[in-house]
């Protein structure tokens, strides 16, 4: 049977949001490691936001600084006021506005450090938005295409135009290469899970890569008269790139 080299594992590498292109590390043929950074974005708005959050979460602090310090000496007049309306030398009165003062102080503070734990929290995800400007690998690969290149556009979605790139670059798992063949349902019922493959490159027609069925599919194209067959090589040759055309012996046992 005939067919081609696929790879189970490939993607068309994108970043989460749409931005400008400022740095593309990388180049076809390069290998990369799974996380490594292929490509930036421009993160200039959120950068400014995530300053500007900051700067609120400083202030946040700031007043909550202050607050505490207040509270302290409010708690310290009245205390002393309590006492000295127990001892009949001040008044009930004004032993009561004391402890309203430090009872405002206190939801005052509550309410400054329920300010700040948001500003933390949007500070956060600010960082999480910023990280999404930053395009990396999702596994180790070869990049077989860069699709896009400093300056350019850059959208998870299609916008519809040619000025827009969907991807940074397609990155291709070279250890999942395997072979898709399409054999006549004549022959089908001979073809067995596990059974051993001798495959040929048509680039390579004097060397026999040793293989084995992985899987039958289990639908046959209409028109053909054929059913897809899953074959994996026994080892990985480096000579070995997706889209080669191959053609396979199936080998069945002697008994």
């Amino acid at each position: 049977a005939s067919g081609f080299v696929v790879a189970r594992r490939q993607a068309t590498v994108s970043a989460e949001v749409t931005g400008r292109v400022t740095e593309v590390r990388v180049e076809e043929g390069q290998a990369v490691k799974s996380g490594e950074i292929l490509g930036v974005l421009d993160a200039t708005l959120p950068r400014a936001d995530f300053l500007t959050a900051q700067a609120r979460l400083a202030s946040n602090e700031a007043q909550i600084a202050g607050l505490q310090s207040n509270i302290a000496d409010a708690r310290r007049i009245a205390g002393r006021a309590k006492e000295l309306a127990e001892r009949g030398l001040g008044t009930r009165a004004a032993a009561d506005t004391s402890a309203t003062n430090v009872s405002a102080l206190e939801a005052q503070i509550r309410q400054a450090q329920a300010q700040a734990n948001t500003q933390r929290a949007e500070i956060e995800r600010i960082k999480s938005v910023i990280d999404r400007y930053t395009i990396r690998a999702p596994f180790d690969g070869v990049v077989t295409t860069k699709a896009a290149q400093v300056g350019e556009i850059i959208s998870p979605a299609s916008a519809g135009g040619g000025f827009t790139r969907t991807g940074l670059c397609t990155l291709v798992d070279m250890a999942s290469l395997e072979i898709e063949v399409d054999v006549n349902e004549s022959f089908i019922a001979r073809v067995k899970d596990g059974m051993p493959v001798e495959a040929v490159l048509d680039a390579y027609p004097d060397d026999v890569f040793p293989a084995r069925v992985i899987a039958t599919i289990p639908t046959a194209s209409r028109d053909r008269a054929t059913v897809r067959v899953r074959v994996g090589f026994d080892s990985i040759d480096p000579r070995i790139l997706p889209e080669m055309a191959i053609k396979v012996t199936f080998v069945e046992s002697q008994t």
